[in-house]
C-alpha cells in the first residue's frame, strides 16, 4: 500500500468530519461544474455553424450520449460503493478484485454497445425524434460519438473507482482534462481542419480519450490503493450482484431523467415556442445548482460508505447530519437567490417578453423546494453507500419515474379542465399563462414534495438502524474494558 494510500484511507477513517467532507467534495462539485460549462460551451460551438440541422443533430445525439454515460455511472456507482465498504471492513483483497472486475465490465460493455448502436444507429436516431434534415448529420456525429463511447465509458468507471479510495482530486484532474481539451480542440477540429460538425464529434472523443489515458496511468503508475491486473478480475457472483444492484438504479435514474425531460418538452411545445424556449432555459438555470448538490454527494459517498463498512457508525451519524445540513442550506441560499431575481437569469437568454414571463414561472417552480433536493440526495446516496439495494433503487427512480413523469402526462389536461378549482395553484405564479402550462410547471415541485415524503420515511428506519449498531458497538467496547 502507498503513503498517499494510507494517507487518504486515514483521512476517511480519522479525519475532522468537517474537514474530511469538503476535502473529498470540493474536488467533485468544481468537476461537476466544469463538465457543465463544458457541454454549454461545446453547443456555442455548433451554434458557430450557423445550421440548424448540426444543432438538431446535436440535440437527437444528446440522449444517446446521456445512456452512454449512465452506463459507466452504473459500474462506477456500483462498484465504488462495494470498494469503499470493503476498504472499511478492512478487506483490501475483495477492493482490488471489484475494481479490475469493475473495468473489465467498463470494456465489454463498451464494446457491445458500440458495436449494437452502429448497427442500428439510423433507426435509434428516428426512435429519438430525428427528422429527414437531421438524420444524415446526426449519423456522422453520433457515429464518431458511438465510436468513442468505450472512452465514456471507461472514464465514468474509474473516475468513480478513484474517489471510493478517497482520491476525488485525481478524478476531478481527470474531468477537467477532458473537457478542457474538448474546448481546446473544438475550433481546431470544426474549423481549423473544416471538419465541421464531425470535428465536433471528434473533439468530444479526443477528450475523452486523453482522460481514460490518465487514469489508466494513475492505476498502471503504482499510485493508487486499488490494485488492479487480469489476476483480480472475479468470478463471484457476490461481487457482480453488489455492483449491479447499485449501479442498476443509477442506470435508470438518469435513463427516467432524460425520459422526463424529453416528455416535459414534447408537452410544452403545445404551447408555442416560447413556452419550449423557457422551459429549456430555466432547466439550464437550475442545472447549476444541481450540479453542485450532485457533486457533493459524491464526495460524501465515498466516507459515508467506508465508516459503514468499518462499522464506525457514530461518525456515519455525524457525516449524515453535517451533510443534511449543508445540502439543505445550500438550496435554500440557491433557492432564495432564483426566486428574488428571476427575470435577471432568464434575461441573460432571452429578450422574448413571453419567453420572459414563462421562464420566470417555471424557474421559480423548479427553484421553491430546491433545498429539499438536497435531503433527498444526500439519504438517496446514503443507500447507495450502505449497499441497500431496494431502497437505493426506489429512491433513485422515484423522483422522476414514479412521480414526475406520470404527473407530466396527466396534469396539463387536468389544470386545463379544472382551472376553476385549481386557480389558487395556477395564481401562484406572477405571470398569467394557459392552465395546461401551468400544470407542466406545477408537476415538479409537487413530485419534489412527494418524493421526500417517502425519503423522510426510509430515512427513519436507516437512522434508527445506525443508532442500533451505535449502541451494539458502544456495548462491545463496555464489554471489553470489563474483561480487561
Amino acid at each position: 500500500m502507498s503513503s498517499e494510500g494510507k494517507k487518504r484511507t486515514g483521512l476517511m477513517a480519522e479525519g475532522p468530519i468537517r474537514k474530511t467532507l469538503i476535502t473529498l467534495a470540493i474536488p467533485t462539485i468544481i468537476a461537476t461544474i466544469i463538465n457543465a460549462i463544458y457541454n454549454f460551451v461545446d453547443t456555442l460551438f455548433v451554434g458557430m455553424l450557423n445550421d440548424t440541422s448540426a444543432m438538431g443533430a446535436v440535440s437527437v445525439a444528446f440522449p444517446l450520449f446521456m445512456i452512454l454515460t449512465a452506463m459507466g455511472q452504473m459500474i462506477g456507482v456500483g462498484s465504488a460503493s462495494y470498494i469503499s465498504r470493503s476498504l472499511g471492513a478492512g478487506e483490501k483483497e475483495k477492493a482490488d478484485k471489484t475494481g479490475s472486475t469493475a473495468l473489465f465490465l467498463a470494456i465489454v460493455i463498451g464494446i457491445v454497445v458500440t458495436i449494437f448502436v452502429l448497427l442500428f444507429l439510423e433507426p435509434i436516431l428516428k426512435l429519438m425524434g430525428a427528422t429527414e434534415s437531421v438524420l444524415v448529420p446526426g449519423k456522422n456525429y453520433s457515429t464518431w460519438i458511438i465510436g468513442g463511447s468505450i472512452f465514456t465509458i471507461i472514464n465514468m468507471t474509474l473516475n468513480n473507482v478513484v474517489r471510493a479510495e478517497g482520491n476525488a482530486r485525481y478524478s476531478m484532474n481527470a474531468l477537467v482534462i477532458g473537457a478542457v481539451l474538448n474546448i481546446i480542440f473544438d475550433p481546431i477540429f470544426m474549423f481549423a481542419f473544416n471538419l465541421g460538425l464531425q470535428g465536433a464529434a471528434i473533439a468530444t472523443v479526443a477528450g475523452q480519450m486523453f482522460s481514460t489515458v490518465y487514469l489508466l496511468k494513475y492505476f498502471i503508475g503504482n499510485r493508487s490503493y486499488i490494485k488492479m491486473s487480469r489476476a483480480n478480475i472475479s468470478r463471484e457472483i457476490e461481487i457482480y450482484k453488489e455492483i449491479f444492484k447499485i449501479g442498476l438504479p443509477v442506470f435508470f435514474m438518469q435513463f427516467l431523467s432524460s425520459m422526463a425531460f424529453s416528455i416535459q418538452n414534447i408537452a410544452a411545445a403545445n404551447y408555442g415556442e416560447e413556452a419550449l424556449a423557457a422551459i429549456g432555459i430555466s432547466l439550464k438555470i437550475t442545472m447549476l445548482p444541481m450540479f453542485v448538490m450532485m457533486g457533493y454527494n459524491q464526495g460524501f459517498q465515498p466516507f459515508a460508505a467506508y465508516n459503514y463498512g468499518g462499522k464506525n457508525f457514530k461518525r456515519v451519524r455525524e457525516g449524515l447530519k453535517v451533510s443534511i445540513r449543508w445540502m439543505v442550506s445550500f438550496g435554500f441560499l440557491a433557492s432564495l437567490l432564483l426566486i428574488s431575481i428571476p427575470e435577471v437569469f432568464i434575461k441573460m437568454f432571452s429578450s422574448e417578453p413571453k419567453v420572459i414571463e414563462y421562464g420566470v414561472n417555471n424557474l421559480i417552480a423548479y427553484s421553491i423546494f430546491m433545498p429539499l433536493v438536497g435531503y433527498l440526495m444526500i439519504n438517496t446516496g446514503l443507500f447507495q453507500s450502505f449497499g441497500k439495494g431496494k431502497q437505493a433503487a426506489t429512491l433513485a427512480i422515484v423522483r422522476q419515474g414514479v412521480f414526475f413523469i406520470p404527473l407530466l402526462v396527466f396534469f396539463p389536461g387536468m389544470f386545463e379542465a379544472y382551472s376553476g378549482q385549481l386557480s389558487f395553484i395556477i395564481n401562484l405564479f406572477p405571470y398569467k399563462m394557459p392552465a395546461g402550462l401551468a400544470g407542466i410547471m406545477a408537476a415538479q415541485p409537487i413530485a419534489d414534495i412527494l418524493s421526500v415524503i417517502l425519503t423522510g420515511i426510509f430515512a427513519y428506519s436507516i437512522k434508527k438502524e445506525i443508532s442500533i449498531e451505535e449502541d451494539k458497538n458502544i456495548e462491545k467496547l463496555g464489554e471489553l474494558e470489563c474483561q480487561n
